[in-house]
């Protein structure tokens, strides 16, 4: 179904997210898109297991997006880090922070994201999600202490930003470094395709 050829505009595209990792990665595949955070909290959600968590947030996160915005495509995301049956949110501070890194110190862990794509104009929507392993190397005390007291890790997944200093710690990674970021962009491009949304003329003017 080609949107240009129906009779719809364009549609606009919204993030449901306040994330800077996540615009930006919009802006490098060049989609044009206004930003309305989602109020959703984690309490907010009843949940089993990390892939449940996270697919039921991005979901719950679109479906508040929808009732402020009129025809729009919303697209919503939430992450997490899980070291073996631990999952690892944002961290509360600095010492939550150092404690998470000391926990990811040489050894593989998984990056959950859940993605939901939304269609407000036609009730279309999709949720999916995507695991990435990633090995941290080895961290001394003075190497946490110091990336910590930078300030990158608050507010990031496991208290580390890959696309940041923090990528200085990561050895290896199979699958999707962009879902390590926090935003798959295959998986992304292939959920506009399943409800619908010619996502290539918007990106390329076909």
């Amino acid at each position: 179904m080609n949107l240009h050829s129906t009779g719809r505009r364009a549609p606009g595209f919204v993030l449901a997210s306040a994330s800077p990792a996540r615009a930006a990665l919009l802006r490098q595949i060049g989609l044009r898109f206004e930003v309305v955070p989602s109020r959703i909290r984690e309490d907010d959600v009843a949940f089993e297991g990390p892939v449940d968590k996270v697919r039921s947030l991005s979901r719950t996160k679109a479906q508040h997006v929808a009732e402020l915005v009129k025809d729009k495509v919303i697209i919503a995301a939430d992450t997490v880090v899980v070291l073996g049956e631990d999952i690892l949110g944002k961290p509360e501070n600095q010492d939550d922070a150092k404690d998470m890194l000391n926990l990811l110190s040489g050894r593989w862990h998984h990056v959950v994201t859940g993605l939901t794509v939304l269609d407000t104009y036609t009730g279309a929507s999709c949720t999916s999600h995507e695991v990435t392993a990633v090995r941290m190397k080895e961290l001394s005390p003075f190497a946490i202490r110091a990336y910590v007291k930078s300030g990158e890790p608050l507010g990031k997944a496991g208290a580390y930003a890959i696309q940041g200093r923090g990528g200085m710690f990561i050895e290896s990674i199979e699958g999707c470094y962009f879902n390590v970021v926090g935003l798959p962009l295959a998986k992304l491009v292939n959920i506009f395709c399943e409800i619908g949304i010619n996502i290539y003329d918007e990106l390329f003017g076909g």
